[in-house]
């Protein structure tokens, strides 16, 4: 396993004021909220664009401390993780008590779909397993667009729900029309705008 770094974005009303991970995010937030009165201070998680509520008591070393674990997450050294732990289980083991790793629930369907799913090799939940991977894999990229645009809409609805073309950058978004959304959002403020764009469309960011 590897630890994947989860990054947040801090804004000081529309300028962007940090980005990073959520330890040296908080410690920017805490410099500038003790250097003046100015804008009021927004973080948001990259990962779904929402903002974040910080604790920013005691001295630096307590907030890093306290943001430590929150910075980043563990992942899969390469490939899908479902298909790792595919790979490593034992082999079946027949009728009986399900492998560990293997939460048995209650499914319904019609008897013509038991007896389809009775007759492929391995048996129903092997099936049923195969069946739902197969559909995780085929529906991927729409879910992560589907991601991409709910992250996307709620940074802009904390930060850019008064801001000229709202309305109609939304529709663009939720469309999946890049240069429609870039039409109206063209005069925003250009950190707020920006970030947007690379929430709803990452890999043009790269």
């Amino acid at each position: 396993m590897t630890q994947t770094p989860l990054f947040h974005t801090a804004f000081e009303g529309h300028r962007l004021l940090a980005h990073g991970v959520l330890a040296d995010v908080a410690l920017a937030v805490k410099q500038a909220q003790a250097g003046h009165g100015g804008d009021a201070v927004l973080v948001f998680d990259d990962q779904t664009g929402k903002q974040v509520d910080l604790d920013l008591r005691g001295g630096d070393a307590d907030i890093r401390k306290r943001y430590a674990a929150a910075s980043t997450a563990a992942a899969p050294v390469s490939g899908d993780a479902d298909a790792a732990t595919e790979a490593a289980a034992p082999a079946p083991r027949g009728r009986g008590r399900p492998k560990l790793g293997v939460v048995p629930r209650e499914v319904t369907l019609l008897p013509r779909h038991w007896d389809w799913l009775a007759a492929q090799p391995g048996g129903a939940s092997v099936a049923l397993r195969k069946l739902v991977e197969q559909a995780r894999r085929d529906n991927e990229a729409r879910d992560q667009r589907h991601q991409r645009q709910e992250a996307a809409y709620h940074f802009m609805a904390s930060l850019g729900g008064n801001l000229p073309g709202f309305e109609e950058a939304t529709r663009a978004l939720y469309a999946d029309d890049r240069a429609g959304f870039a039409r109206q959002v063209a005069a925003w403020p250009a950190d707020v705008r920006d970030y947007a764009l690379a929430l709803a469309w990452p890999e043009d960011a790269r």
